[in-house]
């Protein structure tokens, strides 16, 4: 199918006043931050638990870290990571990191000890921003990595009293409070800033080649690497993104920001929050109920969110005492989303939601349903203005399949990511004559609009979480009772999906589910633990195993679809 053929059916399909084709500001991305504070100085930009920072004030204190971090012999090309819940801390510490031309390595505070040596390691940490509560988990692993300083922070740190007393003293009760000592190589978040010039020194950034994120993912192999996205990347999808988003106010929306910001989801709506100089009411986990309660109290329009968090919503008894009708968008991606969980929650919002799709490897946004035109149940959109995409051959990745043919779903545009981080042969793998290949099996309707079938990967969604069964697999099988383990996700109505573990012990050894599970703890993010072991006793054949085994399993019947 020639190219223009391909473009034509979907770009028919873009509402009214959406641009098939944009142009790129040439900027860094903490120029966004700039921008704001310039046309928005006295709007609030963040809201976190009813403490608020205007853009004036977070630009002020993004240049103060800046400033600290470049003190601190923080140079360009540097990794520094972070490793922060959503606060006004995880800002400052993003934008000020690209302000001096370092990279941000975001973490998830999730992590467990294995990941977070795999991740320091393999970006050269050697300065890392981190909430107080993992201070503990870091302490552990420091002598098997480089890092020199850390940087500590609190989230009572940006609260009003008395909720800041209110954290400090629940952390004491819960025996989490982290006995630190503050020295040289150790320093406190907020003592940095207060001690730090307003300004740090100038640095030349070049947008397209400046590397500006790296967000380790599993991808289409399942390997955790470090994604490279340039500061060009995330202008160009936060662009994107708001092209798309058309007729959003400037200075006026309210973005709920639920989505954890040390992952890609949640980092690209704070750039789209602050390019739109809208304010970032800040939650640092998704808790029902606490949710509804900021909905109601704090208004906002925008929800970007995973279909887990709709589908609480959609369930939860007292939702009806909730005024939750503030909100006009409803962004939902990093997993299917069930249409009856889409149709519930638009009758009792009132909202219009639309599904998307996209990538750490994309910036992340690719492919989404129009936010005010025609939507498709079940499809994950069109793809967005400058973005190409199409259907390969699984066999002959080279070949371009037609209408309604299913293959490999490929992408191309300005959001598509350099690389991955001294990788090249996992880059080539994914990165071939400009394209990016996603590993979903997918197909294409005769109005463009796109749909995935399955997954050409055998990874796991639980919750907006991704989970690759190789890497729990591989943690299962050091277990020294264990011979083979088999890991896959199984359908869950709250979840979307969770692991289960299917495990084959060694010939005459005894092993329980809680064993296994207490073995999983320092060495799996929570998330990955698997919340079902079936521990067999007979092996059901000698010649299955990986792939084979993984497919027999399937057929005995947990309900997910076999390609």
């Amino acid at each position: 199918m020639e190219n223009s053929t391909r473009d034509a059916l979907w770009i028919a399909n873009y509402e009214e006043g959406v641009r098939p084709s944009l142009k790129y500001p040439e900027i860094p991305v903490h120029y966004i931050l700039a921008r704001a504070a310039r046309r928005f100085p006295q709007r609030n930009a963040t809201n976190f638990l009813g403490a608020t920072l205007s853009y004036r004030d977070l630009f002020a204190q993004v240049n103060k870290m800046a400033a600290a971090l470049a003190g601190l012999g923080v140079k360009k090309g540097e990794r520094v990571g972070i490793i922060l819940p959503n606060s006004p801390q995880a800002l400052i510490s993003y934008f000020a990191i690209l302000q001096i031309g370092a990279i941000a390595v975001l973490i998830n505070p999730l992590s467990a000890e294995m990941e977070l040596v795999h991740i320091i390691n393999d970006a050269g940490v050697e300065n890392l921003i981190l909430i107080d509560s993992v201070y503990r988990r870091i302490s552990n692993i420091k002598d098997r990595t480089k890092i020199k300083n850390l940087v500590v922070t609190g989230l009572h740190d940006y609260l009003n009293f008395p909720a800041n007393l209110f954290f400090s003293l629940r952390k004491r009760s819960k025996g989490t409070a982290a006995n630190i000592y503050y020295r040289d190589g150790i320093y406190r978040f907020t003592q940095l800033i207060r001690n730090a010039p307003d300004s740090p020194p100038a640095v030349e950034i070049d947008p397209r080649k400046d590397v500006a994120i790296l967000q380790y993912t599993g991808g289409v192999t399942g390997t955790l690497k470090g994604a490279m996205l340039t500061h060009f990347n995330l202008v160009a999808n936060t662009v994107q993104f708001r092209e798309w988003f058309s007729s959003l106010r400037d200075g006026e929306e309210r973005f709920l920001g639920v989505l954890p910001v040390m992952q890609i989801y949640g980092i690209s709506v704070v750039n789209l929050g602050v390019f739109t100089g809208s304010m970032l009411i800040l939650l640092t986990r998704f808790e029902v109920d606490r949710v509804l309660k900021t909905i109601n109290k704090t208004r906002p329009s925008f929800f970007p969110g995973v279909p887990t968090m709709f589908a609480a919503i959609n369930n939860y008894p007292d939702v009806r005492k909730y005024n939750i009708s503030s909100i006009d968008y409803v962004n939902s991606g990093g997993a299917p989303l069930p249409p009856e969980v889409w149709e519930k929650f638009e009758k009792l919002t009132g909202a219009r939601l639309m599904e998307g799709y996209g990538l750490v490897e994309s910036s992340p946004v690719a492919i989404s349903n129009p936010a005010k035109g025609r939507r498709k149940m079940g499809s994950i959109g069109l793809p967005i203005s400058d973005t190409q995409a199409k259907i390969v051959s699984l066999e002959e990745p080279e070949r371009e399949l037609g209408v309604g043919e299913i293959g490999e779903l490929a992408i191309s545009g300005p959001q598509v990511m350099k690389g991955y981080w001294n990788n090249l042969e996992e880059t080539n793998l994914v990165l071939r004559d400009g394209w990016l290949y996603t590993g979903d099996i997918a197909e294409m309707d005769r109005d463009g609009y796109f749909y995935i079938i399955n997954r050409k990967k055998d990874m796991i969604i639980m919750g907006g979480y991704n989970v690759f069964p190789r890497e729990v697999e591989e943690v299962l099988r050091r277990h020294p009772k264990v011979m083979e383990a088999v890991v896959m996700g199984i359908p869950d109505d709250y979840y979307g999906e969770v692991v289960k573990a299917y495990i084959f012990p060694r010939e005459g050894r005894v092993i329980l589910e809680d064993e296994l599970r207490d073995y999983c703890l320092n060495k799996l993010a929570s998330y990955k633990i698997p919340r079902q072991f079936e521990i067999r006793r007979e092996h059901p054949a000698k010649d299955l195993s990986g792939p084979s085994l993984r497919r027999y399993l399937l057929r005995e019947g947990d309900g997910k679809k076999i390609s």
